[in-house]
């Protein structure tokens, strides 16, 4: 018998289980803050069933400030009886954790926001048998949404609803749920505050910066061999940023990763040698976490990032931000960035950014 959905909840217990990525994670808060509009008292708790144990968006995500938890369970795939899944021994090991969390945080409502796939919903089927809780899903195939007590349509169908193109950014997919409690997202943007550790980044930083100048961070990214394909052509990047820096200088601060500084000194070597002067670039590549780059990004009156995390962390910090993308993603374009895709002659895509930011510059001035 399908259980009722609380006209005013108290727990909501959120499950996703797609990608790891900080992006992908951190889209689900335009979500988070329509629930929480929608019930400001209510707290949202996230169960993550990963596949990539211990990325660094957990530690970002266990801070955000709409989230009162965060659980992150690994779940190992492989091949059983043909099928690809996940296995009895996983089971055996997720189910007590499961249940833990159900009596731990008591949900008066599940909401499994994954289309595809059964362990998210055999996960919220399994949980509701220790507490008193509705569950919400997507009715991504058919017969799918019986296992549901209440379900949104299919993500194709939502995008037609609400009349978004296909394929639709990819922060709507966790409204083909909300649908179904009568939620839409109303232009809602991804949010994010900065950390505790990011604030006490950004207090060093500003003892050794300069006070006159304002400051643009540049996350190159892309150091894994997976995402060489997303990296900004370096010339353009230096020819780009020289030329805004000979409009109005600024502090040019390079974020990134450990495994990223190789990227960051090329470019530093290569603009080096076209502009003479290297002196206002700043490189902290490896000296940051997913937590503490929040304040590195709240130092910076604009931030421009290949398609990464950083990218949209800038954009839910509320930071003027620039996207560069090599080829066309939209799905991955957020309404509050300015997206260039540098698939144009070198020279008219640069002088198109350092154009963008000099604007900035000169509004920072003014």
């Amino acid at each position: 018998m399908a259980r009722a959905i609380p006209a005013n909840p108290r727990r909501i217990l959120l499950i996703k289980s797609h990608s790891a990525g900080i992006g992908d994670i951190l889209r689900s808060s335009a979500a988070w803050a329509v629930l929480k509009n929608r019930w400001p008292d209510v707290e949202l708790h996230l169960l993550f069933l990963t596949r990539w144990p211990g990325y660094p968006s957990e530690a970002l995500i266990r801070e955000h400030f709409l989230l009162s938890s965060a659980h992150f369970l690994p779940m190992q795939e492989g091949h059983f009886w043909g099928m690809r899944g996940v296995g009895p021994r996983t089971w055996r090991r997720l189910l007590p954790e499961l249940r833990k969390i159900a009596k731990q945080i008591q949900p008066d409502l599940i909401i499994d926001h994954e289309p595809h796939g059964l362990e998210t919903t055999i996960a919220a089927r399994w949980l509701r048998r220790f507490c008193k809780s509705a569950i919400v899903g997507v009715n991504q195939v058919m017969g799918r949404g019986l296992l549901y007590d209440r379900s949104g349509p299919s993500l194709q169908q939502y995008a037609k609803n609400e009349q978004l193109d296909w394929p639709m950014d990819y922060t709507e997919r966790d409204f083909a749920a909300l649908v179904a409690l009568g939620l839409h997202r109303e232009n809602q943007s991804i949010v994010l505050t900065e950390t505790s550790d990011g604030r006490l980044f950004r207090d060093e930083m500003q003892q050794i910066l300069p006070k006159d100048l304002p400051i643009i961070g540049l996350n190159i990214g892309c150091g894994t061999p997976d995402a060489e394909q997303k990296r900004p052509d370096l010339d353009l990047l230096v020819m780009a940023f020289g030329r805004a820096y000979k409009e109005s200088p600024y502090i040019l601060l390079l974020t990134g990763a450990p495994n990223e500084s190789f990227i960051n000194k090329s470019f530093i070597d290569k603009y080096k040698v076209k502009w003479g002067n290297n002196a206002h670039i700043i490189d902290i590549a490896g000296r940051t976490s997913s937590t503490s780059l929040t304040g590195a990004i709240k130092l910076c009156d604009a931030f421009v990032s290949s398609d990464s995390g950083p990218y949209h962390m800038a954009v839910a910090l509320g930071v003027p931000t620039l996207a560069l993308f090599n080829f066309s993603s939209p799905e991955h374009y957020h309404s509050k960035a300015e997206i260039f895709l540098l698939h144009q002659s070198c020279c008219s895509i640069a002088d198109e950014i350092s154009t963008e930011l000099t604007k900035i510059l000169l509004r920072k001035a003014s």
